[in-house]
């Protein structure tokens, strides 16, 4: 987070709602009626001039402001305030005819045409040029505009053009390592270039890892991938530069995708760029497990946020577009789903988009108000949705605390996913969601944290698969042991330091003191092979050859390739304990081990739940708001006491939870008087 300006939307109270609004698509009538119909579903806030260019700036120095200009009076005047873009998210036709070289290419050469959107190289001097001109001259107009909110910045960044390869990308990447280096033979030694014949004599050799005849350095992968990143980020970065001048007191944010599929960027490194963070969240119709993954991507959200309230930027009302079965959504999912976020630290809730688009590639994703018009379950639902937002302002600005965190970082899922590993198998977020599954399916909320964060709240600490790390950390996961955590490491973690080099003397490299554990080999297992723990346990994917030396054995493998070495250890470090994992354990005994840790640690469920039942805590000043999301086709009971927000009845622990339904309890903390306070009133 940087700069003066505060950390929410400008005059954003209690739950914010809406969606992304493209009055450019409309006629003016249907503009007028977009006001009513807002009004009456409780709209709040809308993302305005996303993909704008081409309509304000139709030929290049003739501008049309008029349709802005209309739409931004007219929301003031509705009491809706206005996420509004910077246009820059797709380049205008007439701008990659006269300059095709912004184009982005992709690793096998090919230049990717027009057509589609972010059809741009984040990295060339001419696309920065037009757009950081764009982004100004938006600003300069509508910088003190009463319904701005906060700016939102371009649009999912890096999602179609991850990494660019042109040669623009490649002048900008030599640049990087530069910087990064000072000296070849410094990035000689960092990319160990005598193997293969591969020593560069200077910068200006180096390009970047376009398609060869057989593997690719793993370091030279590596830093292009944080060259990318880095590249994306200060594109975000120059953005808000060229808004904040005319715009004081108005944050700044871009919407990014937490969703566990996507690490084209490294998200982290975003919290020095934007005030708010803002997350577009797609669950995939097919995956049973989907509320799950939407769990876990909230909690990265929030992660990213510092724990401070976030916004969910979009999230379909029912169908995307981009799947290949686009399932519509019952209402109960629907109104589970965005409720799931606000459970997990969003204090707002905006969807793709506000009216059903009547052709463009996403004429077929649904929105607020469908194709079908307001005689429709989706718009009914919509209604009821923000009544019942409504019901929730009070949980505005209430954060979600927790005693158990999954250490995440890209930089190590790019590490652990690079090309010649031991094993295809070796998924990171498969990992980690396996783990974050477990402690969810424990009744447990999970924080997701960078391995630089402060650790010293928790009392469980997992650290799934991260292959990349350095001493500074095992020295932390240490300390938080000693201070009586308990850290939990799997297999595959630790191997290289942050150059990509592997550690010598035996794995698991980095962290082989902290868990008291040496492993001379690696045994991977095949696809669909599994071995078996002497405590009746299975694990998949990955054995190991693992020894105690000052650690406890918990359990060894009984088959396999590595029958008879450590599966599972421990090590009492002062009040803590460092476990290592060395198998991908199966959902039950995954678990079981999961709640024999969190009751070692002290950190079980404060408030237990049925199986299927998602309980998270949202802890205001002077109340816990406790969001129970049943997930189950039968009702359950909910042991708290207090009013339900959303129905606003009183709830007991005998009160049900319906099937399919959500319940919010507001449970008021007994007042706790001041005992130095009291003393100062004694007579």
């Amino acid at each position: 987070m940087s700069g003066p300006a505060p950390r929410w939307p400008v005059g954003l109270a209690g739950i914010g709602y809406g969606a992304d609004y493209y009055p450019e698509q409309w006629s003016a009538d249907v503009r007028r009626a977009d006001l009513v119909r807002m009004r009456e579903a409780g709209v709040t806030i809308v993302a305005l001039a996303v993909f704008g260019w081409a309509s304000l700036e139709p030929r290049e120095g003739e501008y049309d402001w008029g349709w802005l200009d209309e739409a931004m009076d007219a929301l003031a005047g509705a009491g809706i305030r206005v996420a509004l873009g910077t246009a820059t998210a797709s380049p205008p036709p007439w701008l990659t005819r006269r300059h095709p070289e912004i184009l982005p290419v992709d690793r096998e050469g090919r230049t990717l045409s027009p057509g589609g959107r972010q059809a741009y190289s984040v990295t060339h001097p001419v696309w920065r040029r037009y757009a950081l001109g764009m982004a100004q001259r938006i600003a300069e107009r509508y910088g003190r505009h009463p319904a701005l909110a906060v700016w939102h910045l371009d649009n999912e960044l890096a999602a179609h053009v991850p990494q660019d390869y042109s040669d623009a990308a490649a002048a900008a990447f030599r640049g990087w390592l530069r910087e990064r280096y000072g000296t070849i033979d410094a990035l000689n030694e960092a990319w160990f270039t005598t193997f293969w014949s591969q020593r560069y004599d200077d910068f200006d050799e180096i390009l970047p890892p376009r398609l060869a005849p057989t593997g690719t350095n793993p370091g030279q992968l590596l830093d292009f991938r944080r060259f990318s990143s880095e590249a994306w980020r200060c594109w975000c970065a120059d953005l808000a530069g060229a808004v904040r001048p005319h715009s004081p007191g108005i944050p700044v944010t871009t919407n990014v995708i937490t969703m566990t599929g996507s690490d084209a960027v490294d998200l982290f490194r975003w919290r020095d760029v934007v005030d708010v963070v803002s997350v577009d969240h797609y669950v995939h119709g097919a995956d049973p497990d989907r509320h799950l993954e939407l769990a876990l991507a909230a909690d990265l959200s929030r992660g990213l946020a510092l724990g401070e309230p976030w916004l969910l930027a979009e999230h379909p009302t029912s169908a995307v577009n981009w799947q290949s079965v686009n399932r519509a959504v019952s209402d109960d999912e629907a109104v589970r789903t965005t409720l799931a976020h606000i459970a997990r630290g969003a204090d707002a809730a905006m969807f793709f988009q506000w009216r059903q688009s009547p052709a463009g590639v996403e004429r077929f994703h649904s929105a607020m108000l469908p194709h079908a018009g307001t005689a429709s379950r989706i718009w009914r639902r919509t209604v009821a949705l923000g009544a019942a937002l409504d019901r929730l302002a009070e949980v505005q600005g209430s954060i979600v605390a927790s005693e158990v965190a999954i250490l995440f970082d890209y930089e190590a899922w790019w590490a652990c996913e690079l090309p010649s590993g031991p094993s295809e198998s070796v998924r990171y977020i498969a990992e980690v969601r396996a783990w974050h599954a477990a402690l969810w399916r424990a009744g447990v909320t999970t924080d997701i944290r960078h391995p630089s964060d402060d650790l010293s709240a928790y009392r469980v600490i997992v650290v799934p698969v991260l292959t990349l790390a350095d001493a500074a950390l095992a020295s932390r996961l240490a300390d938080a042991a000693t201070a009586g955590a308990h850290v939990v490491i799997t297999y595959f973690s630790g191997i290289v330091d942050i150059a990509g080099h592997v550690v010598a003397g035996g794995y698991p490299g980095i962290f082989r003191e902290l868990l008291g554990v040496r492993t001379d080999e690696f045994t991977p297992l095949l696809p669909g092979e599994h071995v078996t723990l002497d405590d009746g346990s299975r694990g998949r994917v990955w054995a190991e050859r693992a020894v105690s030396v000052d650690a406890e054995t918990i359990a060894r493998f009984t088959d396999g390739p590595s029958a008879g070495f450590a599966a599972i250890t421990r090590r009492a470090i002062g009040a803590g304990a460092a476990w290592y994992v060395s198998t991908r354990l199966d959902r039950h005994a995954l678990e079981e081990f999961c709640r024999r840790i969190l009751g070692e640690a002290g950190a079980e469920p404060p408030v237990p739940a049925a199986p299927g039942v998602e309980v998270t805590i949202r802890r205001g000043a002077d109340a816990d708001y406790v969001f129970a999301l049943n997930h189950t086709t039968d009702a359950v009971t909910l042991a708290v006491a207090g009013d339900d927000l959303l129905t606003g009845a009183p709830h007991t622990a005998d009160t049900p939870v319906t099937a399919g339904g959500v319940a919010v309890v507001r449970v008021v903390r007994p007042f706790e008087e001041d005992p130095h306070e009291s003393e100062g009133n004694n007579p």
